[in-house]
């Protein structure tokens, strides 16, 4: 998937990761629209969704929507996700996320949407985002209709 946002470059996006409780989901199940979302995406890129997998759902409800999914097992999930978008290769990796354990991937990945989403967001993820979106289906439908991300991060 090609972008061109003048002001700001051309994104040559190959990878999607996302963080699961919290921007996908909430207490576990995934949020109305999600899954849909999810499945049309992975057609166009390799989606990745990394969590601690705290209610023990993901893989359940993951499977048959196309994506990869990583269960978080170091200590220290802040830096074992950005070690995770490292390997996917940032320069290629937009990054969605809500919580504390986010803000090195937004930070680090070519765009990084920081979601407001049912649990909210803390302000180390809205200040390491290089946008804010209302929810997980706002963020998503600016890759299915880039236009809207041209817009919002043209210069």
């Amino acid at each position: 998937m090609t972008i061109e946002i003048p002001g700001f470059g051309t994104l040559r996006l190959e990878k999607l990761l996302l963080d699961y409780n919290g921007t996908l989901a909430k207490d576990g199940k995934p949020l109305p629209g999600v899954i849909e979302r999810l499945e049309r995406l992975s057609t166009e890129l390799r989606i990745t969704v990394v969590t601690a997998d705290t209610f023990g759902t993901v893989e359940r409800e993951m499977a048959g929507s196309g994506v990869e999914v990583h269960i978080l097992r170091s200590r220290d999930h802040t830096h074992e996700k950005q070690l995770v978008l490292e390997r996917l290769g940032a320069t290629h990796t937009l990054a969605i996320g809500n919580g504390n354990n986010d803000w090195l991937m937004l930070k680090h990945a070519v765009v990084g949407i920081t979601v407001m989403g049912p649990e909210g967001c803390t302000r180390a993820a809205m200040e390491a985002g290089d946008l804010l979106c209302g929810s997980i289906t706002d963020a998503l439908d600016l890759l299915l209709y880039p236009k809207r991300l041209i817009a919002t991060l043209r210069r």
